[in-house]
């Protein structure tokens, strides 16, 4: 089987397609890592270009997102016995005082089309909920949203959190969002800033040497 046919689904976004070559390909007895890499990922890889030249937009993104998340749906109860490798483990979340997740939303999509595991905690989250986190999760990176000026502090006192519970040094902190930008990630130590979900991947992969 050609999962370049998968690739070209997940693009176009078409579920049902996806979940028929998704089903097809493991009946041909394809390795399940050569599926996502090959086909899911591959698909995603240039949606994610596209969007990054602006020649598609952020409907379209979901759309192809929502397509693959289908297909690893269906993969995901074999990946133990497949020992599938991620390309890291990312915590992502919304600060404390701010519900917006539009954005948020896209970037762990991103992520989770460019070959990441991501663990999302959603919106209004404070330092303690993002420590736990990460002491459950032991995450390669931790990715902070927010659109509001007001919450902003917010996310150095989530760094702040992980400092005190010596877990700063063990992660990697980008920003993002409307309200932020490169300074603002080096006024309060965090490691990367992104302005979009495109550039989100591609920081996160700099960040750990990919």
């Amino acid at each position: 089987m050609d999962l370049s046919a998968l690739s070209a689904a997940v693009i176009k976004g078409d579920v049902d397609e996806v979940t028929r070559l998704t089903k097809s390909a493991l009946e041909e007895k394809i390795e399940v890592q050569e599926i996502i890499n090959n086909g899911l990922i591959a698909g995603m890889e240039v949606i994610g270009v596209r969007f990054k030249n602006n020649d598609i937009f952020i409907p379209e993104v979901m759309i192809s997102a929502h397509a693959m998340r289908t297909g690893m749906d269906i993969l995901k109860p074999l990946f133990k016995s497949s020992n599938i490798e991620s390309k890291g483990v990312v915590i992502i979340a919304t600060v404390k005082g701010d519900v917006h997740d539009i954005g948020k939303n896209l970037v762990a999509m991103m992520f989770e089309g460019g070959g990441f595991t991501v663990i999302d905690l959603g919106i209004d989250v404070g330092a303690d909920k993002m420590v736990s986190a990460v002491q459950e999760h032991n995450p390669d990176i931790v990715a902070l949203s927010t659109l509001l000026t007001t919450t902003m502090e917010n996310m150095k006192d989530i760094i702040e959190g992980l400092k005190t519970n010596g877990l700063r040094d063990k992660v990697q902190i980008m920003i993002g969002g409307a309200a932020v930008h490169q300074e603002y990630a080096e006024e309060i130590g965090a490691d990367g800033y992104a302005k979009d979900a495109s550039l989100a991947l591609d920081k996160a992969k700099e960040l750990l040497g990919l």
